[in-house]
């Protein structure tokens, strides 16, 4: 299937591993043009070197939780071109309850997850407006809509990345833009990896014991009942840039694997 996004000029934050870096290459699997984005130049050299082989890639080391970051993130991708796509990804998790969060917690977790969802919303998609295409998809997670409450500082702020990608797709009717969130279920990543391991040490268990627990209890309503891949997560989020999601508009996605127990 021909996605239409050959050509296509993309951005992907936060892409030099886990399910950013699956994005970027299946966007560049169809054709498009990346530029991807981490906070070291080691380490987006170390990505953009992965990903050479497969088409145009460009890498800019940005903090995205500042606006000063923002600002090189934007100024590196117009100097390549119009941005077509925007995959607002870059983000943390972290578990901590309530009676151990400081402010600095919720202000550190807000300006990453959220802020620079915005800055890059805001410098991208009057563009978009104008030309009258592009695709934006900001990265939310089914805590959005089922808080745990000792990752309460998460799950508040990709609450807010849904609201606000609601919100501007308000601003995108009749025109050839979109805005969508995808609401994404335990995915295996390094940050994962370090978590399950921490958690299996903790409690004088086996890595594979430790997974399996975490399937009957934090995601006990899952029916996948195990960790999605990056690419799994990829493949959604590549066909909500694409040209065949042209009716997909304000939605929150679920890419879940049916954790959250609802019909709608």
């Amino acid at each position: 299937m021909d996605l239409g996004l050959k050509g296509k000029l993309a951005l992907v934050t936060g892409s030099t591993a886990g399910i950013g870096f699956a994005i970027a290459q299946g966007l560049l699997a169809e054709g498009a043009r990346v530029v991807i984005n981490g906070r070291t130049p080691v380490r987006v050299a170390a990505a953009v070197e992965r990903l050479r082989a497969a088409g145009d890639v460009f890498g800019v080391a940005a903090d995205m939780a500042t606006a000063e970051g923002a600002a090189t993130v934007v100024d590196a991708v117009n100097s390549i071109g119009k941005l077509d796509i925007l995959v607002n990804n870059v983000g943390y998790f972290e578990v901590k309850p309530l009676a151990e969060l400081e402010d600095a917690d919720w202000d550190a977790m807000f300006q990453l997850n959220v802020m620079s969802a915005v800055r890059m919303s805001k410098a991208f998609l009057p563009g978009m407006l104008e030309r009258n295409s592009g695709r934006i998809v900001f990265i939310a997670s089914e805590q959005s809509v089922k808080p745990n409450p000792v990752m309460l500082h998460y799950a508040m702020s990709k609450a807010a990345v849904v609201s606000v990608a609601r919100g501007l797709a308000e601003s995108t009717r009749g025109t050839g833009v979109t805005v969508n969130s995808a609401l994404v279920g335990a995915t295996w990543s390094s940050s994962v990896d370090v978590f399950i391991n921490k958690m299996a040490q903790e409690q004088g268990v086996s890595v594979e014991q430790m997974t399996r627990d975490y399937f009957k209890t934090e995601a006990g309503n899952s029916l996948l009942q195990r960790f999605a891949t990056p690419k799994e997560i990829a493949d959604q989020i590549v066909f909500l840039c694409s040209a065949n999601a042209s009716a997909i508009n304000g939605a929150a996605q679920r890419v879940d694997g049916g954790v959250i127990r609802a019909m709608l």
